[in-house]
């Protein structure tokens, strides 16, 4: 028998900076560059009622621990609910079960934030959010940690949300952040640019894009849904978090290739691969970067066992006993 500690969303928000999630969760993809196993969501579709369940895992030998993300989307209530567990990398046992509700846009950002870091130019400091929700406001707070963020432009169609998310961003950061009424304004002198959104359809035009312009493609994880267009992605250095999404869910880039824009293997590395130094990231100012997050094991292993260690510190979570298999299944006590 063991105690693995339980962790509400509430114990979990506010343990950590968004800077501690982006150290962490690029500590977690130098691992995968340097060969941590890691594999891309398994995801089940459910007609009716509408939902997907999915899951995805990856080992961090390292850090020292493995887990990943069990999570529910849609269904009757059309809420989602994230479990995290996290296992002893030497030993297999459980360490921890995680609400992740609260840490999900942190180590989704810190994920974008990381591929800011390894593929945008140093002094990019002009910020385009195509969204206005969670998920934009963890990109942004964690790209502000990587970069001297001076400007935001931000688009979402509905125009109260784009303008209630510049207003409170505004507030929080060091810098100008604007409501913008296209997308086009958006990403006009933007060094950055990320999408954020649901949407199945391209987001903006990538023959705006100016030359040495990074974008983050972050809500794009379904083979038949798209943020970017093909322009964007032919253009482009294309980086993604797992080579295992490029036939699978990666949807920008697989209509790129079934179009005929890209060749199957336009893909230039995996972001831990850059990270870890074993394959080059941008080479000039005029380079257009791409990093394609679809979500992974890595960084949620990193942030939950991040997380971990600091509620231990604190005291904080609830213990929870576990039965090994040697013993359960024999009914030896």
């Amino acid at each position: 028998m063991t105690d693995a500690l339980f962790l509400s969303s509430e114990a979990v928000a506010g343990l950590a900076t968004p800077a501690e999630y982006v150290d962490a969760v690029r500590e977690g993809y130098r691992q995968r560059g340097a060969g941590a196993p890691a594999e891309p969501r398994t995801a089940l579709y459910n007609e009716e009622p509408p939902g997907l369940f999915t899951s995805y895992a990856a080992v961090l030998p390292d850090t020292g621990a493995m887990g990943g993300y069990t999570y529910s989307a849609g269904f009757g209530e059309g809420d989602a609910w994230f479990v995290t567990p996290l296992f002893d990398a030497e030993s297999g046992e459980p360490l921890a079960l995680l609400d992740g509700a609260s840490m999900n846009p942190f180590k989704t950002g810190a994920a974008g934030a990381v591929g800011v870091d390894a593929l945008a130019r140093p002094d990019a400091s002009a910020v385009a959010v195509f969204g206005a929700g969670a998920q934009a406001r963890g990109q942004l707070r964690a790209i502000d940690t990587v970069r001297d963020v001076e400007t935001v432009w931000v688009y979402s169609p509905t125009k109260s949300s784009r303008e209630a998310f510049a207003g409170e961003m505004d507030r929080y950061l060091d810098a100008s952040v604007a409501a913008v009424s296209s997308s086009a304004a958006a990403v006009e002198g933007a060094d950055v640019v990320v999408t954020a959104t649901d949407s199945p359809e391209p987001v903006f035009d990538g023959d705006l894009l100016e030359p040495g312009t990074h974008v983050t493609a972050m809500g794009q994880y379904h083979p038949e849904k798209r943020e970017l267009d093909d322009r964007t992605v032919a253009r482009s250095t294309y980086v993604i978090d797992l080579r295992g999404r490029l036939t699978r869910d990666a949807g920008a880039y697989m209509h790129a290739v079934e179009s005929g824009a890209v060749e199957a293997d336009h893909c230039h590395a995996e972001l831990g691969e850059v990270v870890a130094g074993e394959a080059p990231g941008r080479t000039d100012e005029e380079e257009i970067t791409v990093f394609d997050s679809g979500g992974t094991g890595i960084e949620t292993t990193a942030a939950a066992a991040m997380l971990y260690e600091k509620a231990r510190e604190e005291g904080l979570g609830q213990e929870l006993p576990f039965a090994p298999a040697s013993e359960a299944l024999t009914g030896r006590e």
